[in-house]
């Protein structure tokens, strides 16, 4: 059985191009060098699972023909990836239900600091989002897949990591426990952080990035959360075998 990651956002926290800075003409030119803040929809035989609501969120789904989302997943409250969340309630409209979003308890609570409203009562007619904020399981069991729960190290916080079949999705990393570490051998692809560049405390770097690739041994890895380190086709012709860059839009089968 088979399901899809479509790679909603392939950006950094700015995300690309960034504000204030001015680009060569030839890096704009190039569709891939513009990147959305990150996420990802698991396409199931059942249903859609989104990880992460960035900001671009609306933007990201409209521009996929995605019409449907039957979970959210939130890997952590970064406002890059919880700030897309006010649009969840366009499904709950859809629905007329509450969606199920899984994060950690501490993560809850961020929720439901900054979106106050999402759990409220409000007169007959006006919608809002309504979030039903469900603990991490070890798996999790939407849209016809079984989604298994890793956790990794994001600097001082913790960020979940996912796998699905043989792919796996670790966005904001900078450390891979061991327990993860075991669990994320034997993919056919993975999809991993390398933000910049430079060394950053709280994220792979692109030399640590190759390196943790090169040991995990997927058969293809895909970098993601790109900062404008990144000229995508330069850069890209610079990568070691197996691995390669994503880009907002780029869609993965995966073997369930």
């Amino acid at each position: 059985m088979k399901a899809h990651a479509i790679i909603l956002g392939s950006g950094t926290s700015n995300g690309v191009p960034t504000l204030g800075i001015e680009y060569p003409p030839s890096f704009l030119a190039n569709p891939k060098n513009h990147r959305t803040r990150s996420s990802c929809v698991l396409e199931g035989p059942d249903g859609n699972v989104l990880v992460d609501c960035a900001p671009e969120m609306r933007i990201q789904l409209i521009r996929e023909g995605i019409l449907d989302i039957d979970a959210v997943i939130i890997t952590h409250t970064h406002a890059d990836h919880i700030m897309g969340m006010d649009d969840v309630r366009a499904f709950c409209l859809k629905y007329k239900k509450a969606m199920p979003v899984y994060t950690a308890p501490r993560y809850q609570e961020d929720i439901k600091r900054i979106f106050p409203y999402a759990f409220e009562d409000f007169p007959e007619g006006i919608w809002v989002p309504r979030f039903d904020l469900q603990d991490v399981p070890p798996f999790i069991s939407e849209g016809g897949m079984q989604i298994e729960t890793l956790w990794v190290d994001h600097g001082p916080i913790p960020c979940l990591a996912l796998r699905i079949g043989d792919l796996g999705y670790v966005t904001d990393v900078s450390n891979i426990p061991n327990e993860a570490w075991e669990r994320l051998k034997g993919l056919k692809t993975l999809i991993l952080d390398a933000v910049r560049f430079a060394p950053h405390p709280n994220h792979f770097h692109l030399e640590k990035a190759i390196d943790v690739a090169k040991n995990l041994d997927a058969e293809i890895t895909y970098f993601t959360h790109l900062s404008d380190d990144y000229d995508h086709d330069l850069s890209q012709s610079e990568l070691p075998p197996k691995m390669l860059l994503a880009y907002d839009g780029l869609k993965i089968e995966i073997q369930l």
